[in-house]
Protein backbone atom coordinates (compact mmCIF):
# COMPACT_ATOMS: atom_id res chain seq x y z
CA UNK A 1 0.00 0.00 0.00
CA UNK A 2 1.45 2.95 -1.03
CA UNK A 3 2.17 5.96 1.34
CA UNK A 4 -0.69 8.53 0.55
CA UNK A 5 -3.09 5.69 0.28
CA UNK A 6 -2.55 4.44 4.23
CA UNK A 7 -2.47 8.56 5.17
CA UNK A 8 -6.21 8.89 3.13
CA UNK A 9 -7.31 5.36 4.78
CA UNK A 10 -6.49 7.32 8.09
CA UNK A 11 -7.88 10.13 7.52
CA UNK A 12 -11.16 8.35 5.86
CA UNK A 13 -11.10 6.27 9.42
CA UNK A 14 -10.53 9.61 11.82
CA UNK A 15 -13.43 11.07 9.85
CA UNK A 16 -16.03 8.36 10.37
CA UNK A 17 -15.27 7.72 14.14
CA UNK A 18 -15.29 11.63 14.65
CA UNK A 19 -18.70 11.90 12.73
CA UNK A 20 -19.90 8.91 14.67
CA UNK A 21 -18.81 10.41 18.12
CA UNK A 22 -20.39 13.53 17.56
CA UNK A 23 -23.92 12.23 16.97
CA UNK A 24 -23.41 9.59 19.57
CA UNK A 25 -25.99 11.53 22.13
CA UNK A 26 -29.20 11.57 19.53
CA UNK A 27 -31.49 9.88 20.41
CA UNK A 28 -29.90 8.36 23.08
CA UNK A 29 -32.60 6.95 26.14
CA UNK A 30 -32.47 5.01 29.28
CA UNK A 31 -32.14 1.24 29.94
CA UNK A 32 -34.27 0.28 32.78
CA UNK A 33 -37.03 1.73 34.90
CA UNK A 34 -36.90 4.75 37.18
CA UNK A 35 -39.79 4.65 39.85
CA UNK A 36 -41.80 7.54 41.70
CA UNK A 37 -44.34 7.45 44.24
CA UNK A 38 -45.76 10.19 46.14
CA UNK A 39 -46.12 10.15 50.15
CA UNK A 40 -48.27 7.55 51.65
CA UNK A 41 -49.01 6.52 48.28
CA UNK A 42 -49.39 2.50 46.96
CA UNK A 43 -49.39 3.68 43.16
CA UNK A 44 -46.13 4.02 41.66
CA UNK A 45 -45.37 5.59 38.25
CA UNK A 46 -42.29 4.47 36.51
CA UNK A 47 -40.28 5.75 33.60
CA UNK A 48 -38.50 3.92 30.98
CA UNK A 49 -36.65 4.53 27.85
CA UNK A 50 -36.51 8.23 28.94
CA UNK A 51 -34.55 10.52 26.66
CA UNK A 52 -30.53 11.15 28.16
CA UNK A 53 -31.07 15.02 27.31
CA UNK A 54 -33.58 17.66 28.40
CA UNK A 55 -35.53 17.86 31.96
CA UNK A 56 -38.53 15.66 32.03
CA UNK A 57 -41.66 16.45 34.85
CA UNK A 58 -42.67 13.98 37.15
CA UNK A 59 -46.29 13.38 36.50
CA UNK A 60 -47.36 12.76 39.94
CA UNK A 61 -50.05 15.27 40.98
CA UNK A 62 -48.32 15.71 43.83
CA UNK A 63 -44.55 14.76 43.15
CA UNK A 64 -42.31 12.32 44.38
CA UNK A 65 -41.27 11.47 47.83
CA UNK A 66 -40.01 8.17 47.08
CA UNK A 67 -37.69 7.31 44.00
CA UNK A 68 -35.64 3.99 42.40
CA UNK A 69 -33.72 4.18 39.91
CA UNK A 70 -32.74 0.90 38.13
CA UNK A 71 -31.74 2.86 35.26
CA UNK A 72 -28.26 2.18 33.75
CA UNK A 73 -27.30 6.32 34.55
CA UNK A 74 -27.56 8.70 37.19
CA UNK A 75 -30.06 10.86 37.64
CA UNK A 76 -30.82 14.74 39.66
CA UNK A 77 -33.84 15.15 40.45
CA UNK A 78 -35.20 18.66 41.47
CA UNK A 79 -38.17 20.41 43.60
CA UNK A 80 -39.06 22.38 40.66
CA UNK A 81 -40.73 21.21 37.44
CA UNK A 82 -38.36 22.48 34.92
CA UNK A 83 -35.06 21.34 36.44
CA UNK A 84 -34.08 24.79 38.05
CA UNK A 85 -32.64 24.52 41.85
CA UNK A 86 -33.75 26.91 44.11
CA UNK A 87 -32.43 28.68 47.41
CA UNK A 88 -33.80 25.92 49.66
CA UNK A 89 -33.27 22.82 47.53
CA UNK A 90 -30.56 22.11 44.94
CA UNK A 91 -30.97 19.36 42.73
CA UNK A 92 -30.22 15.77 44.62
CA UNK A 93 -27.82 13.12 42.91
CA UNK A 94 -29.39 9.59 43.01
CA UNK A 95 -26.98 7.24 41.08
CA UNK A 96 -27.53 3.89 39.15
CA UNK A 97 -29.39 1.08 40.87
CA UNK A 98 -30.12 3.34 44.12
CA UNK A 99 -33.03 4.98 45.67
CA UNK A 100 -33.57 7.63 47.96
CA UNK A 101 -36.75 9.19 49.95
CA UNK A 102 -37.41 12.85 50.93
CA UNK A 103 -37.32 14.40 54.33
CA UNK A 104 -41.00 14.56 55.63
CA UNK A 105 -40.70 18.08 56.37
CA UNK A 106 -38.89 19.21 52.62
CA UNK A 107 -40.54 19.53 49.01
CA UNK A 108 -41.42 16.38 46.89
CA UNK A 109 -39.62 16.21 43.37
CA UNK A 110 -41.42 17.89 40.77
CA UNK A 111 -38.32 16.91 37.82
CA UNK A 112 -35.44 14.79 36.45
CA UNK A 113 -32.67 15.11 34.59
CA UNK A 114 -30.19 12.60 33.42
CA UNK A 115 -26.79 12.51 33.64
CA UNK A 116 -25.10 10.87 30.56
Amino acid sequence: MSHSRRIGVITGVAALLLTATACSGLGRTTVGMLSFRAQDSVSELSYSNTLVTGCHKIGLPRGATHVQNNTLVDVVLYRTPDCQKTDRADGIYVATTLSNVTAPASLPWRSFSVIH
